[in-house]
């Protein structure tokens, strides 16, 4: 079927298109298919090539019409909020501001994208929406953090490219690696296979989350660099607090929530019952469901 659909596209007759999706998009609009380097890659199409063009013409065709109709969404929402008089948070304006005004915590978070070689490109896009949403919530913070980004290579350059005005972020983005920027002393790498247990931040501290989508394929990778790296490790103390029904590893969004929200003074046990998505079917445990909030 496949086959039959590449002969198509070059007949000179669009209007005889037989292929059930062509229907959906305009196959005049062809951004053409590329490798990890940028490299074209070269025709006639293999299946899984074409099925990846079909894809992202798809979604060329659609991007423009889909942001418009987001921008019409968030507008009639802020209307909405102020007829109601209601409150719908810091404007684009107000942020900027906040971010010249605001003064940050001696304390940072560091999210390491040296794991670009191990990730597919759906992962890496992946990665780069967890932390834009790092973004929003820190900015959005009374108390934002330091954030910074290291390791940033070409390929992350790239994926984040698709995101308008990056640069302008209230975010270090650094090409060398953490071990270049930091003092070794001052760099503590989070990770869930680690034995030691963290319970509260300190000042001239960097955190570092391990920029990486893996579905469990490279278990343990964070705590052994660090080791190896010489450098401190240690994990959230979810175990002391919650019980969860899935594994303890988080997305880099969900970790860096919970950091902010404990340096904001708000407690271990319920920063996790508001952060942990339902799906990990957090609950507080039994020894902790008595006692008496931290402050």
């Amino acid at each position: 079927m496949i086959q039959e659909d590449i002969e198509t596209i070059h007949t000179e007759e669009p209007k005889e298109l037989t292929f059930q999706q062509y229907s959906l998009f305009d196959i005049g609009i062809d951004p053409g298919l590329k490798d990890d380097e940028g490299n074209e890659v070269p025709r006639p199409y293999t299946k899984n090539q074409m099925r990846k063009w079909l894809k992202k013409v798809k979604w060329e065709n659609r991007k423009a019409d889909k942001r418009a109709r987001e921008k019409a969404r968030a507008k009639e929402r802020r209307k909405e909020a102020r007829d109601a008089n209601l409150d719908s948070g810091p404007s684009r304006k107000a942020l900027k501001k906040m971010k010249l005004e605001r003064s940050k915590k001696n304390i940072g978070i560091v999210i390491d994208l040296s794991f670009d070689h191990l990730m597919i490109e759906k992962d890496r896009y992946k990665v780069i929406k967890q932390i834009l949403r790092c973004y929003s919530i820190n900015r959005r913070s009374n108390t934002p953090l330091q954030f910074h980004i290291t390791s940033f290579g070409d390929k992350s350059k790239n994926d984040i490219a698709r995101h308008n005005g990056y640069e302008n972020w209230d975010v270090e983005f650094h090409e060398e690696s953490y071990l270049n920027i930091f003092p070794k002393r001052n760099i503590l790498y989070l990770t869930s296979e680690s034995e030691n247990i963290i319970e509260s931040f300190e000042e001239d501290t960097f955190y570092v989350i391990g920029g990486l989508v893996d579905h469990n394929k490279h278990k343990g990778l964070c705590h052994r660099i660090a080791v190896e790296q010489g450098i401190r490790h240690a994990q959230l103390p979810l175990d002391k607090y919650v019980n969860m029904k899935t594994r303890k590893v988080l997305t880099i969004d969900h970790v860096f929530e919970i950091i902010l929200k404990v340096c904001e003074g708000i407690s271990w046990q319920e920063t996790l019952m508001t952060v942990l998505p339902e799906r990990k079917g957090a609950h507080v445990c039994d020894k902790n469901r008595n006692s008496v909030p931290e402050t």
